[in-house]
């Protein structure tokens, strides 16, 4: 079941918009602390945000850039302010589409459908990620690299999705051990290093060497170059 956050306080609309989704099947949550809507974005994690533009304390502008900083979720803009300043404004800070104010909510499910669809059936497809002539496979947890084939623990497939997945980019130790347990709270970061050595020895009996990058203070990267 998709998971659609509400960033809406116009509380008529927001509810309006909520009872027609869940008409769908989606399981919608409405923002009620307008203050705290990125911590409220990790707790729930959907699968798609609509957000308005107008809101208390800070614009949708302002938390749009700080969803984006931590997520590639959808992103829909719903408001009145419907100019082509206010539009762009939105794609600049990483919308993803853009639905003016008063709106049919029958065109607002079919744009989040087509959206969902876009964005997660894409996803389920791609069953492969390729880097430097290493094939991850997402159906099996192996690395494929020429004749050989790498069966990967639980933790060293998911070290490796997640820098696949963001290859080109620096991903942050707490952003790794996220992946890998969910939380970081209890994790020691000497057990992420111990992990990360394992997987590039791997590598390395391969000849992959040093196909993982460390960024000192940063965190890890598979370099583009």
């Amino acid at each position: 079941m998709y998971k659609i956050l509400i960033v809406e306080d116009d509380r008529v609309i927001s509810e309006e918009v909520a009872k027609h989704l869940m008409k769908w099947g989606y399981e919608v949550h409405q923002t009620k602390d307008f203050t705290q809507v990125t911590e409220e974005f990790m707790a729930i994690e959907p699968h798609l945000v609509l957000m308005d533009i107008g809101l208390p304390f800070f614009n949708g502008y302002y938390w749009c850039t700080e969803i984006r900083k931590k997520s590639k979720v959808p992103i829909i803009f719903l408001s009145s302010a419907s100019d082509s300043m206010n539009i762009v404004m939105a794609m600049n800070m990483g919308a993803d589409d853009f639905i003016t104010k008063p709106f049919e909510l029958e065109v607002l499910a079919a744009k989040l459908q087509a959206m969902l669809r876009r964005t997660y059936d894409f996803i389920e497809e791609c069953t492969e990620i390729e880097h430097k002539g290493a094939i991850l496979s997402l159906s099996d947890a192996t690395l494929v690299v020429g004749s050989h084939k790498i069966k990967l623990t639980k933790n060293e497939f998911l070290m490796l999705q997640i820098l696949f997945e963001n290859k080109g980019k620096v991903v942050s130790r707490e952003e790794i051990m996220k992946k890998l347990w969910d939380t970081d709270y209890f994790i020691d970061d000497n057990t992420l290093t111990v992990n990360m050595g394992r997987v590039r020895k791997k590598l390395e009996e391969v000849g992959l060497v040093d196909f993982i990058t460390t960024k000192k203070g940063m965190g890890y990267i598979l370099e583009n170059e």
